[in-house]
Formats: structure tokens, C-alpha cells, sequence
């Protein structure tokens, strides 16, 4: 039996698709759908459409809308299975709170118009207006607020009215009234009960329908059984009731979902406005007293604005949209479509955030101011998430799993106990164990505890992905690092050049051909050769782990490592060749190479010290041995070290030490070790004034902080420390309140206060032992 045709098409396309478990998630989800003939002919127009898109590149369109109807799990399940109704979806997210989902869709398959009249004939209509999208006003949801409103009210005018009772006071007045006051405060309980209860009934019943008891079970059903008892009493006139227990019950637990709520919201202010990506992007200045001169200036991305005249080099991130005006761009959008194959543009031409630049160095103007959010929307792609499995996690959910079960069981036992021993206790027993054994506090000791050292390690220029990867950091037993440009410092090395001379064009080519580049070394050696005239380059290229190639007016460079630039084949001998050294050749012709001493971090040796005592530590490097003395020498104790590695190598030596039931942290500068810092357990590239901002790092640390590492580390266990005490607390005042329940000497009400209390307590805790723990980090790294 269908309500409407809309609702019988509906089901016949779930079913067509095997996507009928949808109706056992809610009974009444979405809503009903309309008929949209012709409604959205306007998402047709391009104006329009480039209004709307977050994306549009490769055939690949991405779009964010804000959907009303969501308001249940069944909501997110058939709105994030998308993909099954029609393949050309290619990934659907949900914002549940925000009600909102974003949808990555193939546009040469599928047009806008057609995925919006496929979320309306499921009964999902999109809002859109383009005056709101383009001021972007968030709705605040004050449901919570209300609902708390009504039980506050409720409870406060039941408690007044229960004063008589709770004191015996026998005077004429008050004994020949008291069925009316009665009557009153069942009255009362009534709006708190279908309205301000209602979220736990409707968690209670999709849970019980979808064979899945969670937590809001017993507390639905203590409710229940207060409210028919009390009003059983009332009606019989055999007693008063527990409507001030009810009303009690149901505020505090409201007073904590609220409390719960804000400090979710604090730490997402903290997270969203505050932990900026240690990310920077090379503005483009005027010179003050050179015409058509620029300068070179690194910031945070986030003080870009629009008109904004940006660098961008070979491999770096595009953190903007912006108009291309000179190079010729090779954007890589695979971290936004999945598609490797990249995308050749040319001046004039848009340029989406996002892409990788592949090819030379480019110059752009930026239309759209850069959006925290994007970044990190980005930087948590589901392409780039890896599978982790924590212990923590496990363990929070085996005892949500089981603890229903278990409070069901000592309730109904404890219950039959006393009615059989004292039938009028029983009924007081059952319901004071269904509302003191609550494991919230259990479910907030992790979240709120990470979620507090998110926000210090943000603080203290570690910018963590999300709070898993301090659970994953916790465990760690393995540290890798990469040596050229994480161990050894580019603001402070020192070269010198060996071979033939250049001359001043060679000089220029080699300038501008190493200003495309981000690797490192290149980057040091931009620094000292920055001066020499820029040119426009025709070609450039970079092989990973071996050097870069460039062009300009007829004439090429290489630059590299010896034999990628031919001087084996030009017979010349390096005679540095235990040093660090990148080699020049011009026009094929070998030239010379300047050669790196390198400088190692200052705290170097401390920080192998402290982490010695935490892990292992690997050193895995492209370059040869020629630092393996210096690096014993300045170390106390002997490190495994590994050199002349490609990519490739250190992927697979990773891979190597978790098929070994190793727990691996890799530390690298973020470009030639994006495979490694992916396939690692935790990846952190170092950052130093460039753009490393890369989706396959699960952290960014500031290159300022390398010596604070092991603090860092030794804050993620003391994190864990705090959790695992969380839960014995948690575990304790569940046994004292079971205790108490069982024995006939815990009142509902004190029950109905004290389990809101315990999950507070449990938030407090967390907050002052994580602000502890900050504080001693504070005294560490000062």
C-alpha cells in the first residue's frame, strides 16, 4: 500500500536496485516527492551552473546542497548509496548535522539538472537559491534548545507541586486538592514525554527495527515505565507518582546532550579557525623600483585574497581556485576525481583548487579566496583514508555492543528478585537500573580527550589530519625518516660549486628551471642563484628521484643526480663523490655540480636520544653514504640506515616492517616520499616554507618543531593513558550505581541526576587532564 504514486515509484527503483533494506531503517523517511516537471530547467544555464559547482573538471562535476528532509539514518543510508540508483554518481557525502551532502558526479554521463530530479524523486528536494548559496548563512538547529525548555518548565513546576507529598503536610486545603495538583503534573509530564523524549523513543524503535540495540533502548524504555506507572497511580489514586523523577530524568539528560553539544562545537571552532595548514603558497609581489619586476613572498594560504598574483612550481598543491595567466599548466586532479591522466591548460583558462601541477613553473591570478573547509575536505578524501583499526576503537565499540544486552538482563534478574521478595520494589529496582547504568560516559571519554589534543598539537604547529592518527601515533614501535630535507635543514646549507664555469644565459636557464622545482636541494640552490634573470621556460620536466630538465629559446638544462645529467658518457670524474652534490649539463654538454654540506637539525641528536627509548629508528635516504659517518658520529647510539633508495624502495620497506606486525611512523618532506608516508601506519612530512601540503600525509609538522617530536609522541600515549582511565572511572560509578539500584536504595531521581552528572564529570576530566598534559608539552618545547 503506497501513499502516492511518487512513493510506489520510489520503491520500484530501490527495488530494481536490491536497495529495499532501505524501508527497514525508518518507517516514514524523506518525504514525499513532488512533481518537479520542468522546476529545475535553470540548472541548464552555465552562468548558473559555474555558480553552483565546487568542480567541474575531467568530465568530473562536484556539488553541495542543503537537503531539508534529512532527518534520519535511513536518510544518510539511501543518499550515500546514490551510486547504486545510477553509476554515474561516482561518491555521495552527508553532513548530518548541517544537512547537507556532496555529490561527485560523471558529467558527460549525468547532468545536474538530472542528478537534482533524482534526489527529488526520492523525496529529497534540494533548497537551492543562489542569493543563499552565495552568502553561505548557516541555519542554527535550536530543537535541542526547546526541547530542554519543556522539561526544564515541566520539571521545575512538578517538583513544586510534588512539595506536599514529599513532606506529608496534612491541612484541609491541600488534602482536598491534591487529586487536582496530581492531574497537574501528569499534564506536565506529558509534553515531556511526546515532545521533549521524543529523539530517544524514535533511536529506540529504528534501533529495535534494525536489530541493533543501542544505548537509547533502556533509556527509552526507563521512561516508558516511569510514565505508565506514575500515571497508573494517578488514575487508580493509589499513589503520586514519579512524574518529578520523570520530568528529572529526561531534563538532565537533555542539560547533557546540550553541554555535549557545545563543547563539540568549541572544539570544532578550535579545529576549523585556528589549526591552519602549515601550508604556503609563493605570492607574487611588485618591486617597488623595477617595472614588471615581482617578488617572492611565502605565505599562509589562508591570507590569500581574491587578485592575489600566485606561483606555483612543479608538484605543489593548487590551494585556490585562480585564472591561469603564464605557463602552461598539467594539473593532476586525481585527488579530487580519482583520475590520474592530467588536464593541459593554457592561459585564460580556470584552474580549480585542488590540482597538482605537473609540469613547469605557472602563474596565477586567485578569483576565490581560499576556505578552511575545502582544505580539509580535501585533505580527508575517502581516496586517501586509510583502513585503521584501533585498539581504543574496538574496545568503545564491543562494550556499546554488549552493554545494552547486559543492562536488560540485571534489570529484568534484579527485577523478578523483587518480585518475589518485595513486589513493591520491584517496579523502583528495574526502572533506577535502566537509568543509572549508562555507559555515556564511556562513549565521550575518547572523543572529547583526542578531540582536546587535536587542538594542543594544532597549537604547537602539528597539524594532525584527524584525532585517529594520535591513537595510531600512540602505538607506534618503528620510526622512519627520510634524511635530505627532514634530518638535514635547507635554510642552512652550505655549497660549492665545482666544474666549468657558466655563462650568464646557462646560469639564467639553470636558475629558472630550478625555481620550478620543490624538491630541497633545488630550493637551496634557488635561494643562492635567485638573482640571475628569470626566463620563460618551453619545457620542463621532473623524474622523481632523479633530477629535472628544462628548456628556454633553444637551449636545455639538466639537472640532477651524475648519471641522469651524462657524466659517466662525458668521461668527467666527480671527485666529491661521497658528497651530496646536484649536477649540471647545458645543451647535453656536462658542466659540473654543486656540491651540499649539509647541515643537520640542531636538536638532531637530542631527538634520537629521546625517541630511542620509544621506538626504533630507520634512516632511509636517496642520496649516498657519504653522511653515514657524520651521522654516527653525531648520534649516541647506532641507527639502522639505508641510502641510495628510491621511492619505490621506501614504500616497500615499509610494507616490509608491517607484514612483520610493525607499527611504522614515516617522516619525510612530503614530495618524493608520498608513497611511504601513505603506506605508512602514521605519515608527517616536515614543512619548511614551501608547499608540501599533500593528501597522502596524515600530519604536517612545522620544520620549527622537529625538536619537539618526541613531546609530541609522549603526548599521544599520555592521551591514551587518559582514555583507559576514563573508562575505569566510567566502569566504577556504573558498579556503584548498579549496587545501589539493585539494593532498593537508589531513587529514580537521584539516577536521573546522577548519570548526566558522571558523563560531565567524565568531559571534565578529560579537559583538565588533557589541559595538564598541554601545559607540560608548553614546558617542554619553551
Amino acid at each position: 500500500m503506497f501513499c502516492c504514486n511518487g512513493c510506489k515509484t520510489v520503491y520500484d527503483i530501490l527495488h530494481e536496485n536490491d536497495l529495499e533494506y532501505y524501508y527497514n531503517l525508518d518507517q516514514n523517511p524523506g518525504i514525499s516527492p513532488k512533481a518537479v516537471q520542468g522546476k529545475f530547467d535553470f540548472l541548464t544555464n552555465e552562468t548558473i551552473l559555474d555558480k553552483l559547482l565546487e568542480f567541474n573538471e575531467q568530465n568530473t562535476q562536484i556539488v553541495s546542497f542543503t537537503i531539508p528532509a534529512i532527518h534520519c539514518s535511513s536518510c544518510i543510508w539511501v543518499l550515500e548509496n546514490l551510486n547504486k540508483l545510477n553509476a554515474a554518481i561516482k561518491s555521495t557525502q552527508v553532513n548530518f548535522p548541517e544537512k547537507s551532502i556532496r555529490i561527485t558526479y560523471d558529467a558527460s554521463v549525468l547532468s545536474l539538472k538530472q542528478v537534482v530530479e533524482l534526489l527529488c524523486m526520492l523525496g529529497y528536494e534540494p533548497a537551492i537559491s543562489l542569493e543563499d548559496f552565495n552568502k553561505k548563512e548557516k541555519k542554527t538547529d535550536r530543537s535541542l534548545i526547546y526541547k530542554l525548555g519543556v522539561a526544564g518548565f515541566a520539571f521545575g513546576n512538578i517538583m513544586f507541586l510534588s512539595f506536599p507529598e514529599y513532606f506529608e503536610v496534612e491541612e484541609f486545603w491541600l488534602d482536598q486538592y491534591k487529586h487536582l495538583f496530581r492531574g497537574l503534573m501528569l499534564a506536565f509530564s506529558i509534553p515531556v514525554v511526546v515532545y521533549s523524549a521524543q529523539d530517544y523513543f524514535r533511536s529506540a524503535y529504528k534501533s529495535i527495527r534494525s536489530k541493533l540495540l543501542n544505548i537509547d533502548v533502556p533509556i527509552a524504555l526507563g521512561i516508558l515505565v516511569l510514565f505508565v506507572r506514575s500515571c497508573a497511580e494517578v488514575i487508580t489514586q493509589t499513589g503520586t507518582g514519579f512524574f518529578d523523577s520523570l520530568a528529572g530524568l529526561v531534563f538532565f539528560l537533555l542539560l547533557g546532550k546540550f553541554f555535549q553539544q557545545k563543547t563539540y562545537a568549541f572544539l570544532s571552532f578550535e579545529r576549523d579557525y585556528k589549526s591552519y595548514f602549515p601550508i604556503a603558497v609563493t605570492r607574487l609581489e611588485p618591486a617597488k623600483h623595477f617595472k614588471n619586476r615581482y617578488l617572492e613572498q611565502q605565505v599562509p594560504v589562508y591570507e590569500l585574497q581574491p587578485d592575489d598574483r600566485i606561483l606555483i612550481r612543479n608538484g605543489e598543491l593548487l590551494p585556490v581556485d585562480g585564472i591561469l595567466l603564464k605557463g602552461e599548466g598539467l594539473l593532476d586532479y586525481s585527488f579530487v576525481t580519482g583520475e590520474a591522466e592530467p588536464v593541459a591548460k593554457n592561459a585564460g583558462d580556470t584552474l580549480f583548487a585542488g590540482g597538482r601541477q605537473q609540469g613547469g613553473i605557472i602563474e596565477l591570478r586567485v578569483t576565490k579566496a581560499v576556505e578552511q573547509s575545502y582544505l580539509t575536505q580535501l585533505w580527508s578524501n575517502e581516496a586517501f583514508k586509510k583502513e585503521k583499526q584501533t585498539h581504543l576503537n574496538s574496545l568503545t565499540a564491543r562494550i556499546s555492543k554488549h552493554f545494552t544486552w547486559g543492562v536488560l538482563s540485571i534489570a529484568t534478574i534484579a527485577g523478578l528478585f523483587w518480585l518475589v521478595y518485595n513486589p513493591a520494589m520491584a517496579l523502583n529496582v528495574f526502572t533506577a537500573i535502566l537509568i543509572v547504568a549508562c555507559p555515556c560516559a564511556l562513549a565521550l571519554s575518547a572523543p572529547f580527550t583526542l578531540g582536546n589534543l587535536l587542538r594542543i598539537t594544532g597549537k604547537h604547529k602539528l597539524y594532525l589530519k584527524d584525532a585517529a592518527i594520535l591513537e595510531q601515533l600512540a602505538d607506534v614501535d618503528h620510526i622512519v625518516f627520510d634524511k635530505t630535507g627532514t634530518l638535514t635543514t635547507a635554510s642552512e646549507t652550505a655549497i660549492r660549486y665545482e666544474g666549468l664555469a657558466l655563462t650568464e644565459d646557462e646560469e639564467s636557464l639553470v636558475t629558472s628551471t630550478l625555481r620550478a622545482s620543490n624538491h630541497p636541494l633545488s630550493r637551496s640552490l634557488y635561494a643562492i642563484l635567485q638573482n640571475h634573470d628569470i626566463q620563460t621556460l618551453d619545457e620542463f620536466e621532473e623524474e622523481v628521484g632523479h633530477g629535472i630538465y628544462g628548456t628556454a629559446n633553444q637551449n636545455s638544462v639538466k639537472i640532477g643526480s651524475y648519471d641522469f645529467v651524462g657524466g659517466k658518457n662525458a668521461g668527467w670524474v666527480f671527485k666529491n663523490g661521497k658528497r651530496t652534490a646536484v649536477h649540471i649539463s647545458t645543451n647535453a654538454a656536462y658542466k659540473g655540480c654543486y656540491v651540499f654540506y649539509n647541515r643537520f637539525r640542531k636538536s638532531l641528536k637530542e631527538v634520537f636520544t629521546a625517541l630511542q627509548q620509544q621506538a626504533k629508528l630507520i634512516i632511509l635516504s636517496g642520496d649516498n653514504d657519504a653522511e653515514r659517518q657524520n651521522l654516527n658520529a653525531l648520534l649516541t647510539q647506532e641507527v639502522e640506515m639505508h641510502f641510495e633508495q628510491q621511492p619505490d624502495d621506501k614504500l616497500n620497506f615499509i610494507k616490509n616492517l608491517q607484514q612483520q606486525g610493525k607499527k611504522v611512523l614515516m617522516i619525510g618532506d612530503g614530495l618524493n616520499d608520498s608513497g611511504a608516508l601513505a603506506q605508512s601506519d602514521v605519515g608527517i612530512a616536515i614543512s619548511e616554507n614551501i608547499n608540501v601540503f599533500s593528501p597522502a600525509c596524515d600530519g604536517i609538522l612545522d620544520a620549527s618543531r622537529f625538536k619537539d617530536l618526541p613531546a609530541f609522541i609522549q603526548l599521544a600515549k599520555q592521551g591514551k593513558r587518559i582514555i583507559k582511565w576514563s573508562f575505569v572511572f566510567s566502569l566504577l560509578y556504573n558498579l556503584v550505581g548498579l549496587v545501589l539500584a539493585i539494593t532498593g536504595n537508589l531513587k529514580p531521581v537521584y539516577a536521573a541526576i546522577l548519570m548526566p552528572l558522571s558523563s560531565i564529570s567524565i568531559v571534565v576530566f578529560t579537559t583538565l587532564a588533557t589541559y595538564y598534559y598541554g601545559r607540560s608539552l608548553q614546558r617542554q618545547v619553551n
